[in-house]
């Protein structure tokens, strides 16, 4: 089954070992080679893997200790929108119900199994389910209707829940494919969650023939940027390969490397797990010949020297045969995964899981000392601030050893989840500081009129301190504007895709179906944004107003930032002001004030490479298009190179715009997101804001803007919904745009692919006690048709994962922005 192997000369071998050997870099061309490891080399491989893994170990306080979680598996749902070639975890709805298997388990059944297992001690709950049977399997969406559930997605919420409060154990959840807001749900809720990448091979999910033919979630573009959601997310999450199902050597290293690349960006891969392929009857596979064990033994090695010493590398024990699990220590691996007590293991159900005490003696046998740990790994554990969400904290401190693996003896009882997401409050007993002290006072009675002096302390609140001016923030947020948390519904349109290649690029044509379907799904606003090429015409930034205006007259255009108003008034040889007047007879009804970053020409050189004009540039664009009757957005990106005095000044410099021209609609700060950087900003601007800074400089504004700006936005897609929480409890009071992807060219919109439901925001308001309202762009009320119109935009976000298999060839890319 495998193609296109062919065994490199030995010398190839060779050289690249001894570069591993030498502690140089591993390439992707070393690692392919390694993988044809054998005899000699093979053992030199193991060599290099063996001392990786034991120098992580050392540096990590856990010498000698190989892990294991003690957990039960929860095989919600055995319907599955997929067609796997080797699976015989998946069932038809005819085959369930002949063995008498439910649609999906009951919560009384998932209880049962749960509470079993932490009767045994177990402390992990292995939710394990296919992917989006509600897609496929009409009776699937009956069930979830009828029992009051938008999506397999929310039930699994909703039984994490359920076994948080009944029986202790922590949710591990291995639903399959999760978009952005899906992960954004359902971490409150987990530890940690998984998804295999299994293979980087398009052409095994492309090409007829392939094991993942006709299977829509196994395109690796869509799975690889689940891993970036993930990491994004802030989830602890596990992933891996599936070898010997088709794909090549170069396959392989390339699906590492991927693995890699990704935990570089984040540090959210808290496993790398290496699966041999087994054959199973009743498969398409089953009579295809199971990964052989030198193989396998090499490829777990080349997984540790390409992940390298820190890195967890695990391989399932119940996969290969007992004797043969030394050659796995020797190749590197220092966890074992999820071991249960109790139930099977339903995806390989005839491989059974060792003994516990087997296993321990096997490992004894090895030299380590087998050792349990919880379903997050400790170096997260160890972290909670950044990676386990407060509403699960107790439940995992409450099994957590001080060295972060799992308390053994720690009593599994279930606790309280609360429905209300924490406030974020420090729990610090600190008093305030005078100057603080002083500042705060001021600002109770003339928020918009405080010193710089009391400003700069006050962005620079901690503790209680902090506590106070989000509680004075929010405050003055509720006098304004009520309690509602606003929205608008959006679509994005990248317009510097105008004009492009067949293949990447957007015509008019396009743009106009892509407004047309934003109208259809109940969009009041499209944002447009994005350089238009150069070739294209001086009219270009007009003609696409124009071709939507053709097709959808009754939808706000919130287009063009101050560098593209600019970029089109050059190309005509108009004043600013003319310009701005064309867009608006043409049908731009407001403009963006993003690219004002930090308005100080020094920050703006450094964070844009010296691209950037000046910031009196961005200062006049926005005085023009006031001034030309085109209202505006106000933002800033803070948490980088800049100083709170500069932060104090650009908010300043807001004020005094909004004085003179009154055209400023929110003010959005959005936090510095250095995945967005480029590399070399990167290293200079540091790794961004901590929720203190977010939520002082929200709260901060929300005081200074008071009386001139009412809205104070909570840029979702870069805070997270979590600290969107948080900064609405301290000034903020609305979240943008629902950002719809639609499935015309989902790809087309900045922030492609991060898209909320009508249902996501109210939950996200609901758990901070307020509810939600839609507005339009201008912050008034939709229509009664608009509104009606509303819950067409309430589909699943994940909009791209729905789409028929023929329509998604097109969008192999990673969407890696």
């Amino acid at each position: 089954m495998i193609d296109d192997f062919s065994v490199p000369d030995v010398h190839e071998i060779q050289d690249a070992l001894g570069r591993v050997e030498r502690g140089e870099t591993v390439t992707q061309a070393d690692a392919e080679l390694l993988f044809s490891a054998r005899g000699g080399e093979l053992d030199r491989l193991l060599a290099v893997s063996s001392r990786l893994r034991d120098e992580g170990l050392d540096a990590s306080g856990r010498t000698g200790v190989i892990t294991y979680s003690k957990k039960v598996f929860i095989p919600v749902t055995h319907l599955c929108q997929d067609r796997c070639h080797y699976c015989i975890f998946v069932e038809t709805p005819n085959k369930l119900a002949t063995k008498g298997k439910p649609i999906y388990m009951s919560p009384d059944e998932i209880l049962e199994v749960a509470r079993a297992g932490a009767a045994l001690g177990c402390k992990e709950a292995l939710f394990t389910l296919g992917d989006r049977p509600e897609n496929r399997w009409p009776v699937a969406r009956e069930w979830l209707d009828a029992d009051g559930y938008s999506s397999t997605i929310d039930y699994i919420r909703a039984m994490a829940i359920l076994v948080l409060e009944e029986t202790g154990l922590l949710p591990h959840l291995n639903p399959g494919v999760m978009s952005w807001s899906e992960l954004q749900a359902l971490r409150p809720v987990a530890p940690s969650m998984g998804m295999m990448l299994e293979t980087t091979a398009t052409r095994l999910w492309s090409e007829k023939g392939g094991v993942h033919y006709g299977s829509p979630d196994k395109d690796p573009a869509l799975r690889l940027r689940v891993l970036d959601d993930a990491g994004r997310s802030k989830v602890p999450f596990t992933t891996g390969v599936l070898l010997g199902i088709g794909e090549n050597n170069a396959e392989r290293a390339e699906a590492l490397f991927e693995i890699r690349a990704s935990h570089e960006r984040h540090g959210h891969i808290q496993e790398t797990i290496v699966q041999n392929f087994r054959a199973k009857p009743r498969t398409a596979m089953q009579n295809e010949v199971d990964l052989a064990l030198q193989e396998y033994v090499a490829a777990v090695a080349v997984a540790r020297v390409v992940m390298g010493p820190d890195a967890t590398i695990q391989a399932p024990p119940n996969l290969t045969d007992a004797h043969e699990l030394g050659l796995l220590l020797r190749a590197g691996i220092d966890d074992w995964g999820g071991v249960s007590p109790l139930t099977a293991d339903h995806v390989n159900p005839e491989r059974p899981w060792p003994e516990l005490d087997t296993l321990a003696a096997l490992t004894r046998d090895a030299g380590f000392e087998l050792r349990e740990r919880l379903t997050a790994h400790p170096q997260f554990v160890g972290d909670p601030e950044q990676w386990i969400d407060a509403r699960i904290r107790p439940h995992v401190e409450a099994l957590a050893a001080p060295n972060g693996l799992a308390q053994e003896d720690a009593p599994v009882v279930g606790r309280p989840w609360p429905r209300r997401s924490p406030s974020g409050r420090s729990m610090s007993g600190r008093s305030m500081s005078l100057s603080k002290g002083e500042a705060l006072l001021a600002a109770s009675t003339t928020p918009a009129g405080l010193s710089d002096g009391h400003y700069l302390d006050l962005l620079q609140a901690t503790g209680a301190e902090l506590d106070v001016l989000a509680s004075l923030a929010d405050d003055i947020r509720r006098d304004t504007v009520g309690d509602d948390v606003t929205f608008v519904i959006n679509r994005n349109i990248d317009s510097s895709l105008y004009g492009l290649d067949a293949a990447n690029g957007l015509t008019l044509e396009h743009i106009g179906d892509l407004a047309d379907e934003a109208a259809a799904l109940g969009a009041t606003e499209l944002c447009i944004q994005g350089a238009v090429p150069l070739h294209m015409p001086a009219t270009a930034y007009l003609d696409i107003v124009r071709a939507i205006r053709a097709r959808q007259p009754g939808l706000h255009l919130h287009a063009f930032r101050p560098t593209e108003i600019s970029d089109g008034a050059r190309r005509l040889g108009l004043p600013l002001d003319e310009y701005l007047s064309a867009l608006r007879d043409a049908g731009v009804d407001s403009v963006p004030g993003t690219g004002a970053r930090i308005l100080d020409d020094g920050v703006r050189s450094i964070l844009s490479e010296g691209g950037d004009p000046p910031a009196s540039e961005w200062i006049a664009s926005m005085t023009a298009a006031h001034r030309a009757g085109l209202r505006s957005t106000a933002t800033m990106i803070y948490g980088h190179v800049e100083t709170p005095e500069q932060q104090l000044a650009h908010l300043r410099s807001l004020a005094r715009l909004h004085d003179e021209t009154g055209g400023f609609t929110e003010f959005i700060p959005m936090p510095y997101v250095r995945l967005d950087a480029p590399a070399r900003v990167a290293r200079v601007a540091g790794p961004g804001p901590d929720a203190r800074q977010s939520r002082a400089v929200h709260a901060v504004a929300r005081l200074l803007l008071h009386g001139r700006m009412d809205h104070v936005q909570a840029a979702w897609t870069k805070l997270g919904l979590a600290e969107s929480q948080a900064v609405l409890r301290g000034g903020a009071d609305d979240l943008g745009g629902l950002l719809l992807d639609g499935t015309a060219r989902p790809e087309a919109g900045a922030e492609a692919h991060r898209s909320l439901t009508i249902a996501d925001l109210e939950r996200t308001a609901a758990e901070i006690g307020r509810g939600v309202r839609q507005r339009t762009t201008d912050y008034g009320s939709p229509t009664s048709e608009q509104l009606a119109y509303a819950r067409r935009a309430d589909a699943p976000p994940a909009s791209r994962l729905q789409l028929p298999i023929s329509e998604r060839r097109s969008l192999l890319e990673p969407a890696q922005r």
